[in-house]
């Protein structure tokens, strides 16, 4: 069973559509609420790594709509790892509402890279001990 970290959240009407649905790349920022509520949870954060001089930029995001989201429902975002490889790391989502009914799922993929230069640096050489933490969340849970 994978680490997972949960965040509640409830969509604002500024995230919906005319139809009263959340708008489909307003689910792309869910993720990320929930991929920086994983990394807080790991006891890491996006300014630390910044501060570094290093970004972490979406390499590819994918999502699966399976069921509407609507203003004023309660939405729950879950957040684990798929992958670590020391070059790429990939988080997993899936959204659900209130009664549990999975509305979204998906993925982001993100890799180092340099402030400066944007040039990519693998993540196990930038941040050896984040790299391992996250290897550690994959492997015992």
């Amino acid at each position: 069973m994978p680490y997972i970290v949960k965040k509640e959240l409830i969509p604002q009407y500024a995230d919906t559509d005319m139809m009263g649905v959340v708008y489909h790349a307003n689910y792309i920022k869910f993720f990320e609420l929930g991929r920086t509520a994983f990394i807080h949870e790991a006891g890491y954060s996006y300014v630390e790594m910044e501060q570094a001089g290093y970004y972490a930029p979406v390499y590819d995001v994918y999502a699966t709509y399976k069921r509407p989201l609507v203003y004023g429902d309660e939405a729950t975002i879950s957040t684990w790892l798929s992958l670590n490889d020391g070059i790429k790391t990939v988080y997993q989502y899936e959204l659900t509402n209130q009664t549990g009914d999975v509305c979204v799922t998906g993925y982001t993929t993100h890799v180092i890279v340099k402030k400066d230069s944007f040039k990519p640096v693998p993540f196990k050489r930038a941040f050896p001990e984040w790299y391992k933490t996250y290897n550690r969340l994959m492997e015992n849970h």
